[in-house]
């Protein structure tokens, strides 16, 4: 009986993270357009990173865990912060002033393919068959996807589509970079260091910028919900779930993220936002979401989450 309560247990839990990386990661792309449209995105992304670290390093320091890093790791930990989270968060936020959440969950679902390219240039691994059609497919979905003529009529579009496809580029390699740099052991203290320091920058990017910087009593309901849902949940649980299902099931299903992501983002962003989903971006996800799956299911690739 306490077998199979204990399998049970499991099952529910696995349900959960699932449930986490799928639908709350899915919904951060929502949550971050929301706050932008009234809070700047640098210190939107610093507020929401520092919290989470902060909350991770209480965490820690209540199960009374070594959160102890060499100098070497601490400044992979911020090399590694800085192209995940100054660059391709604080960024992607920005430009998301400028483009649809589903748009962006979109393009940012390109990031398997960027780092299969990446490992081809950098370490000259050979692509797969599988790699090569999923690469095709990719291509053609991404060019359908910016494409259309109604989007380039609006203005800053054709930018912020630009600049989120540098923010995966960014995300791709620091991807690539964590995989061999020299972190600590502790996945969630590696994370923890690479909020804060990011974190910290990203504030300095801010004033740097001159962004204005709005007190928490002066933001609407609205974007008052998104900010604490982005720290809490989309920094804290669905990256803790993350880390959970790595141990517990294989890469290929914990990579199914990847392309769950941008159709949660899609609906939420139509159905709360009232974004448009026209015949020609369905048809380009269809195609880009393919061209994932082939990478992913066919490959091996240890991916970072994107744009969380």
């Amino acid at each position: 009986m306490s077998l199979i309560m204990a399998i049970s247990k499991k099952t529910v839990f696995i349900i959960i993270a699932f449930f986490a990386i799928y639908v709350i990661w899915g919904s951060t792309y929502l949550l971050n357009k929301v706050a932008v449209t009234e809070l700047p995105p640098f210190f939107l992304a610093s507020l929401r990173f520092l919290t989470a670290g902060i909350i991770i390093f209480i965490i820690f320091k209540f199960l009374k865990l070594n959160l102890a890093i060499t100098r070497k790791q601490f400044l992979n930990c911020t090399i590694a912060g800085v192209l995940f989270l100054v660059y391709g968060n604080g960024v992607f936020v920005w430009a998301l002033k400028y483009v649809d959440s589903g748009f962006g969950a979109l393009e940012a679902s390109t990031q398997p393919l960027f780092v299969l390219l990446l490992m081809k240039l950098i370490d000259g691994k050979k692509m797969q068959t599988s790699s090569i059609i999923g690469v095709i497919f990719g291509v053609i979905g991404m060019y359908i996807l910016v494409s259309q003529r109604e989007l380039v009529t609006q203005e800053g579009t054709l930018l912020g589509m630009f600049m989120i496809l540098t923010c995966v580029l960014s995300w791709s390699y620091g991807s690539v970079f964590v995989s061999k740099a020299d972190l600590p052991k502790n996945y969630f203290v590696s994370a923890a260091y690479q909020m804060i320091t990011s974190g910290i920058l990203l504030i300095i990017t801010s004033m740097v910028l001159g962004e204005s910087w709005i007190s928490p009593s002066e933001w609407s309901e609205p974007v008052a919900w998104s900010m604490i849902l982005l720290a809490l949940f989309g920094s804290v649980v669905a990256f803790t779930s993350f880390n959970y299902l790595l141990k517990m099931v294989s890469p290929e299903k914990v990579s199914t993220s990847a392309y769950v992501n941008p159709v949660i983002a899609i609906v939420l962003g139509w159905y709360v936002l009232d974004e448009v989903i026209s015949l020609q971006t369905i048809i380009a996800a269809t195609i880009l979401l393919t061209g994932v799956y082939f990478i992913t299911t066919k490959r091996k690739i240890k991916i970072r989450p994107f744009g969380r």
